[in-house]
């Protein structure tokens, strides 16, 4: 991806003006400008001085009186599925720019690419080459806050992979991609999804010393540890803390954090700064349960293992923008470095656990894009200096801790809600479920004047009720949700959220919630299955309790209750598995022969 194609050029434009305009700007160029009627090509070095000349150049440089164009060299054969958007905001939240890639179609693979400019650059790869034909009509010129987006296509390198790989007349093709190129396998921006980033405070004074001159010390970092290394050094203006974010392997991270806490440590003596410096690490809400474990037991295993002293903010510190909570790690550099491996060791197993409960939602609900629901990190920043994709405190969306910018929930509630989406053809299937929260959270669900079930209930695509109490003593109240699969996970995975964020479970209890859901009284049985078969796999699939109460009188509709108890995936993943058992037993009974029909025959 080291050839530009230059556009918009007058008729009177020559290929030493054009050396000259490359020469003032110190890019290097491979050989002759090839100077057509217009425009031109030219080879640059690799990708890296490629990407500066567009950056640099495009749009604005005048050449006879024409700002003169410059973008990839993409030849019509290899205009496939894979674009390059450039100039997006750098603050905009991940969960918006998802939402509005995913208007144009499936978005396979999207990451971030390491530039040197204020804005940030994504490559995305669509499903079809039709979905990008039209992401890129629609996207180029969009105007996001006061940015316009740039798309151009790029070389899609998996579709070069299937294809049969042959040069320009027939010979071998020249090589693999480029180290740093997108589908190489070394030396690539990390992949958005499985990136679980290293994130770290540390004090706003030692955040020049972290850069170095002309940026000199944090290039050293991140060529010695493989990592790419975001300072936020614009969020929070005036904050004694800065926040710093480490994408890499794990081993990466962990290099990266140990020669940070080096520098910091130096810089503090050379300054005779007296005060200790402790090792921050900030960590989602979500995974610090798990990280504390049960009575303590894992943190205080670590503290043993590692001969340091950890604390954790409190929960008072959260807030809707903010649900990260503060690790702070007290011990020699050595002692905290071994802490942060086995504490970050803990969250990534934390996050893998989640995402795999994610994984089999998005296969139970067909068209469930999970990215766009903003329900979990659907990946690290794609925007720097913007932080991780905040996962969802009991499947709470949230924006990025320390995000900027105009978008605010009621903007990403939208975003999520514009994609998903059902098989071709078939309406979804409407749903109702009875969630049972406590009594006393009844105003926080329904909100000021009723706004807040409004909104949620708009959002979400499903119809929230809340029934009238049984009594005046009773300490559960009944929500009842209706609508297809995914407007109920949107509205149980936001009612969950609410409940946490209003601190109505404690610090290190788990969101558990009891559901109900109706099912024929025929088909009781195959849920329960033969001796409990059926509903003790399902227990075990999910980890909620499942239970068919025994001698339950049918309703009028000749239905029966099955109660459902967990926590949000948990929850989630039972009563989808349930939902595909009577679909299996609709299925059935509607192949069954109508009474008087032709009998089968039987074989002779």
């Amino acid at each position: 991806m080291n050839k530009l194609y230059i556009g918009n050029l007058s008729e009177e434009a020559s290929s030493v003006e054009l050396e000259s305009i490359f020469e003032e700007w110190k890019i290097p160029i491979n050989g002759p400008f090839l100077v057509k009627t217009g425009y031109a090509f030219v080879d640059c070095p690799d990708e890296k001085w490629a990407m500066k000349a567009i950056d640099a150049l495009s749009g604005k440089v005048e050449l006879h009186g024409k700002l003169i164009e410059v973008e990839y060299s993409v030849p019509k054969r290899q205009r496939n599925s894979k674009l390059q958007i450039r100039n997006v905001p750098p603050h905009l939240p991940w969960e918006v720019l998802d939402g509005l890639l995913a208007q144009y179609g499936t978005v396979e693979n999207c990451e971030q690419v390491n530039t040197e400019t204020e804005t940030a650059v994504v490559n995305v790869k669509y499903a079809t080459k039709e979905q990008a034909r039209q992401a890129m009509e629609k996207l180029n010129g969009h105007q996001m806050e006061d940015y316009t987006l740039k798309v151009t296509y790029i070389p899609d390198e998996t579709a070069q992979q299937d294809a049969p790989h042959t040069g320009r007349r027939g010979g071998p093709a020249r090589g693999s991609p480029r180290l740093g190129s997108p589908g190489a396998a070394s030396g690539a921006r990390p992949k958005l999804q499985p990136d679980v980033p290293l994130r770290m405070l540390v004090p706003s004074q030692f955040v020049g010393a972290i850069i170095g001159k002309e940026g000199a010390t944090i290039r050293n970092i991140t060529k010695q540890t493989q990592s790419k290394i975001d300072i936020h050094r614009k969020e929070n203006a005036g904050a004694s803390e800065k926040p710093i974010t480490v994408h890499s392997t794990p081993e990466g991270c962990s290099a990266a954090c140990k020669t940070i806490m080096e520098i910091i440590q130096k810089e503090a003596q050379d300054t005779n700064y007296t005060e200790d410096i402790p090792l921050k690490i900030l960590a989602h809400n979500n995974f610090v349960g798990r990280l504390i474990g049960k009575e303590g037991k894992n943190l205080k295993k670590i503290e043993q293992d590692t001969d340091t002293k950890i604390t954790i903010s409190p929960l008072q510190d959260l807030s809707l923008y903010n649900p990260e909570r503060t690790i702070t790690v007290m011990g020699s550099i050595e002692a905290c470095a071994k802490a942060e491996r086995e504490v970050m060791k803990k969250i990534r197993e934390s996050y893998e656990n989640d995402m795999a409960a994610l994984n089999l939602q998005s296969d139970l609900i067909p068209g469930l894009n999970l990215n766009a629901l903003g329900l979990f990190p659907s990946s690290s920043p794609v925007m720097a200096p913007s932080m991780m994709a905040a996962p969802a405190v009991g499947g709470q969306p949230v924006h990025s801790a320390f995000t900027s910018g105009p978008f605010g929930i009621d903007a990403f509630w939208a975003s999520a809600v514009s994609v998903g989406g059902q098989p071709p053809g078939q309406p979804p299937e409407s749903e109702t479920v009875h969630l049972f929260i406590p009594a006393l959270a009844v105003g926080a669900i329904i909100g000021k004047q009723g706004q807040h079930i409004k909104q949620l209930s708009r959002f979400t695509g499903a119809s929230i009720k809340i029934a009238p109490a049984d009594g005046p003593d009773t300490n559960q109240r009944m929500v009842i949700i209706t609508g297809p699969a995914e407007a109920q996970f949107k509205a149980q995975g936001r009612i969950f959220g609410k409940l946490k964020e209003e601190n109505f479970f404690g610090p290190k209890e788990e969101v558990k919630l009891e559901a109900h859901i109706k099912v024929p009284s025929s088909a009781a049985g195959r849920v329960i299955g033969k001796g409990g078969k059926t509903v003790n796999e399902l227990q075990n699939l999910s980890s909620a309790e499942v239970v068919v109460p025994r001698d339950q009188t049918p309703d009028e509709n000749d239905q029966v209750i099955v109660k459902i108890t967990g926590h949000f995936y948990a929850s989630q993943l039972a009563q989808r598995k349930i939902q595909e058992i009577l679909s299996q037993v609709q299925r059935q009974q509607q192949q069954k022969p109508t009474p008087g029909g032709q009998p089968p025959q039987r074989r002779k």
